[in-house]
This record gives structure tokens, C-alpha cells and sequence, in this order.
């Protein structure tokens, strides 16, 4: 495989012209579908590369993606979001919990693709032909060999991303092996109805689709959206993943303010945490209308016998 670097060159130097078309560049790249658009009918404000899975499309899906914010003089190696049409799966809780977004990056108004996460950012110095490229904090030069490490490090990350198994369903809530907390979310959607959240609320599907998991919203996403079987009211669920109390009862306030907003009515909010600390129980002399759900992992061993 040739050195990415010239391709990404070419792509610089391209955006500052009225050229669109994008014949000359690979279809492909380490086993993935590349795509690049320089704006159709008329040249894009931001310019992208994006590498995607064979079931996503540009479209419909999240993929790794180069953005390039010409006025900005930046290039962004990002883990890009669909902003036309959601897809099932979704980039790790992972990356949306540790990540920031590029408008938080920026934190300026932006053209486009603001809901998709940093992985790198490039500062970008045309001459003539020549590209050269700055750590925007550090203003080191970086090289051709750190480019082509960049890309390979978040291309391989998404293979392994979109190539994971379905979460299977265990047999006791409660009980089970997380193989990784982000597991966790999954195995509580598919054991919905036999856990304590699924006797008091539902999730929330409409033609078939299931909208609950990682409801998107203009300020983040939501773990889990559901309504109250008895009074319809939405509840927000937000799961304590690797974070502080402080972190996740913020996380949930701000979810639930959206989400009165937005839906209207009464919201509610769930916190589900693995062990019950003092700064929840402080938040929730005030948060009346929160309730924590713990849940237990149980790993055992049992001695073989014939």
C-alpha cells in the first residue's frame, strides 16, 4: 500500500480550488470503502475524506473521517457521525464519554460535522504545492510517518469497533460477565423486560426501530430514553461508566433540562451505578425525582467434575 500522505496532499491542495471531481482517488483504503467530496454543484466550505464500513454509507453511519475546515486552516482526523440519517450502531460510549466534540474543540460556530469527535487536529500551511502540518498546542511539525500512524491507529480501532459480536443475552439480570463496561448498556436493552426499569418503564420504538439506546439529542447523546408505563413521562437513564458521581449526576441533569424542553411534560431520571457512593446520596436530597439502580456483576468459577 502506498503512503497515504500524498493522497492527503493532493486532497489539501485541491480543496483551495474549484476542482470537484474525485475520480483520480482510491476507492478503497486497508480494506475499507474511501469516499471524498470537495462539494457538489459548488465547492464545499468543508472538504472530507471518509473511510466506511460495507454496510454504512457517507450518509448513514460513523466511520473515520479527514474534515478539512478551510477558513479554519485545520484538518481534523475525526470519528465522524452521519448528520443525515442515524445508524444502529454507534462509536463506543467510550469515545463519546473522553472525546470532545469538534464545536467543543473549535468552540466557535462552525459550518458543518460539529457532532462528530476529535481523534487529531492538524493545523495546516500551504506553500505553493507544499503542505506542511503543526500540532495546533505544540506547533511541532508533523511528519509523513505521523500521519500514516495517525490514520492506521483509528482505522484499525473501527474495524474492531463495527466487527464486534452482538452482546448475548444472559440468563439472570444481575448476574454476568461484562467483558467491558460499555457491555453493560447493551445487556440491560436486551434484557429489558426482565429487569426492574422494563416493570415501570418502556422503551421507546416507533416502526419497528428501536430509538431508546444513545438517543441523540443537539447537546450529546442519551444512554437510554424511556417513558413511564403508568404516566408517560420520559425518563432519562444514564449509566455511571468510568466517571464521577459529580460527572454522571451533571451528565443526567443536563439530559433531563433538554429533555423537559424538548418533549415537554414531567422527566424523570435514573442513574445506574455499581456501587452506591456519599456524592450520590447528597445529589439526591435535592434530585427528588431521581432514583439509582445498582447492578451486580457475579464471575464464578465451578471445579470441573465428570
Amino acid at each position: 500500500m502506498n503512503s497515504f500522505s500524498q493522497t492527503l496532499n493532493l486532497f489539501i491542495n485541491q480543496a483551495q480550488k474549484d476542482d470537484l471531481r474525485t475520480a483520480s482517488y482510491p476507492k478503497e483504503w486497508a480494506d475499507l470503502r474511501m469516499r471524498v467530496s470537495f462539494g457538489m454543484g459548488a465547492p464545499a466550505r468543508v472538504p472530507w475524506i471518509a473511510f466506511i464500513a460495507p454496510e454504512m454509507h457517507v450518509s448513514r453511519g460513523f466511520y473515520p473521517v479527514y474534515l478539512y475546515y478551510k477558513k479554519l486552516n485545520t484538518l481534523i482526523l475525526a470519528y465522524g457521525v452521519s448528520e443525515t440519517e442515524e445508524f444502529s450502531q454507534y462509536w463506543p460510549v467510550e469515545i463519546m464519554n473522553s472525546v470532545s466534540t469538534i464545536s467543543a474543540y473549535f468552540d466557535e460556530k462552525i459550518p458543518r460535522y460539529g457532532d462528530s469527535f476529535v481523534f487529531k487536529a492538524y493545523k495546516v500551511e500551504i506553500n505553493k504545492d507544499s503542505v506542511k502540518y503543526t500540532d495546533p498546542d505544540t506547533g511541532k511539525e508533523i511528519t509523513e510517518v505521523d500521519i500514516e500512524a495517525d490514520l492506521s491507529t483509528i482505522l484499525d480501532y473501527y474495524k474492531k469497533v463495527v466487527s464486534l459480536p452482538s452482546s448475548k443475552v444472559l440468563s439472570e439480570i444481575g448476574q454476568g460477565l461484562f467483558y467491558m463496561e460499555k457491555q453493560l448498556e447493551d445487556f440491560i436493552i436486551h434484557n429489558w423486560d426482565k429487569t426492574d426499569l422494563g416493570k415501570k418503564y418502556d422503551l421507546i420504538i416507533e416502526e419497528g426501530e428501536l430509538l431508546s439506546q444513545q438517543y441523540r439529542t443537539d447537546i450529546g447523546q442519551i444512554d437510554i430514553l424511556a417513558r413511564d408505563k403508568a404516566t408517560k413521562d420520559y425518563v432519562v437513564i444514564e449509566l455511571k461508566k468510568n466517571q464521577t458521581s459529580d460527572d454522571t449526576v451533571g451528565q443526567l441533569a443536563r439530559y433531563m433540562g433538554w429533555t423537559k424542553e424538548n418533549k415537554g411534560g414531567e422527566v424523570k431520571g435514573v442513574i445506574i451505578a455499581g456501587e452506591y457512593d456519599r456524592k450520590l446520596d447528597f445529589a439526591l436530597k435535592v434530585l427528588t425525582n431521581v432514583e439509582v439502580f445498582l447492578y451486580q456483576v457475579d464471575f464464578k468459577l465451578n471445579k470441573f467434575s465428570k
